[in-house]
């Protein structure tokens, strides 16, 4: 039976993901790798990188929340938040657990009432930015 944290079968990760680890594949492509500034804050403070992912292991097992939920929860967090690079992250982890893109979108859309239309919108295209790179296609925006 594969690890909780792998459930799509399109996934090529061998080991869980954590702070340490530089990309993610889907569909046998590269979705993305982290921020090079991260890679840096990793390799200069990796105790404090280590402090901080054990920090965040633990408030996921502290409740009765499943992998999934949590991860769609922590994205609308950051679509709340308007953290772009955040949103970008929170979409990867959440499709490495099985997150269908239709269900990241609904993340967005949730976020209307609250945060209105323009910062929806720009929750919405930074959720294709990888939805899209995860399925081959080219970014929804201009760069």
């Amino acid at each position: 039976m594969s690890p909780p944290w792998v459930l799509n079968s399109t996934l090529e990760i061998k080991e869980k993901p954590t702070l340490f680890t530089n990309e993610i594949k889907l569909k046998g492509r590269e979705m993305s790798k982290l921020p090079k500034r991260f890679q840096k804050f990793t390799k200069d403070y990796p105790k404090v990188a280590r402090a901080y992912e054990q920090l965040g292991d633990e408030v996921h097992e502290a409740g009765p929340l499943n992998e999934k939920t949590r991860a769609l929860v922590k994205l609308g967090i950051s679509v709340g938040a308007r953290l772009e690079g955040a949103v970008h992250s929170h979409v990867r982890k959440a499709l490495a657990v099985g997150a269908k893109p239709d269900e990241l979108r609904h993340v967005a859309l949730l976020s209307l009432p609250t945060i209105g239309l323009p910062s929806m919108m720009a929750a919405l295209s930074w959720i294709e930015d990888v939805v899209g790179a995860a399925d081959g296609k080219r970014r929804l925006r201009k760069k």
